[in-house]
């Protein structure tokens, strides 16, 4: 028989990863789900069919019922209460596995925590944007003893993701420390477009010319990027799909590190810089290739690229 699964958070990548486990999971029974705000989960139960999942009201009622407790939240605080909450009861037997970008201290932390009480734990952030996940083409890192890595990997490549990259009988918190790392790269690369977009337009090349060129050279993400912010995405998106909060939370973890270990990083403080910009112009509605807004206004443009 499979194992019950519960999942905790359904944020923008949460829900995409919930449907891909539902549809290719090979799941015996329905998906717990849980979510602060519990009309979002009565709602997604709905659109998925709701005897392919089961909405619960507290996390430690969704907990007590699984056996593999996936967790996607939106930082350290509410990754740290919700195990506060499964520790409540007893956990042996039970795989937490943790989906969100935390500080790689607070991954460890959290595997010595349910460790002790004779739990498993993984850690597992993704790389990848919502429509990825939806797609179920995310790229999961997966750290922590080969026993509990084995027992994630059947919801992984080919269901939740394309690919694993897996770093079994490591710390888990090298999994979020990967994370952490590699979203410096992706807020690296919107201020590079940002910058090359804004220069292009101001010297009269031209920002479509300029696009033509990405597409030609980097298809894939600098693409999707690029093109979010000559559609004006950037500012007209209600809900975003990188929520400034979020990036800066990412940026925050990643310069910790950098005066941590000595390392100097000044292309991620100017990106922060550039977000923090990004909040006071766009408030929640900010997303990571606002950037290109800030950056166009430091430069004597106007933040939107649309009339």
């Amino acid at each position: 028989m499979a194992p019950q699964l519960a999942w905790l958070g359904l944020g923008n990548m949460g829900r995409g990863m919930c449907k891909n486990l539902v549809e290719k999971g090979n799941l015996d029974k329905p998906l717990i789900l849980w979510n602060r705000t519990t009309k979002r989960a009565d709602d997604f139960s709905a659109k998925l069919r709701n005897d392919k999942t089961k909405v619960f009201g507290s996390i430690d009622e969704a907990a007590k019922s699984a056996d593999i407790i996936f967790i996607c939240l939106g930082d350290d605080a509410s990754v740290s209460g919700a195990v506060d909450a499964i520790l409540q009861q007893d956990v042996k037997g039970k795989l937490i596995v943790d989906c969100s970008t935390v500080h790689p201290d607070t991954t460890n932390a959290l595997e010595k925590r349910i460790m002790a009480k004779g739990g498993e734990f993984v850690g597992m952030p993704v790389f990848g944007a919502p429509a990825m996940a939806d797609s179920g083409s995310l790229v999961c890192v997966i750290a922590g003893q080969k026993a509990a890595v084995d027992k994630v990997k059947p919801y992984t490549k080919g269901v939740m993701g394309r690919a694993d990259i897996d770093f079994v009988d490591q710390p888990a918190g090298n999994s979020t420390l990967l994370k952490v790392i590699g979203n410096t790269f992706v807020l690296n690369m919107v201020e590079a477009l940002s910058e090359g977009h804004t220069l292009a337009e101001k010297t009269g090349l031209g920002t479509d010319n300029l696009h033509r060129w990405i597409e030609a050279m980097f298809p894939g993400p600098y693409a999707a990027y690029s093109a979010r912010m000559l559609a004006g995405d950037y500012y007209q998106r209600e809900e975003p799909l990188f929520h400034v909060d979020l990036a800066r939370k990412d940026a925050r973890h990643a310069m910790a590190l950098a005066e941590k270990t000595g390392t100097n990083m000044p292309a991620l403080k100017v990106g922060d810089a550039h977000l923090v910009k990004v909040k006071e112009h766009l408030g929640d509605r900010g997303d990571i290739p606002s950037i290109y807004g800030a950056v166009r206004q430091e430069s004597g443009l106007k933040f939107e690229n649309k009339d």
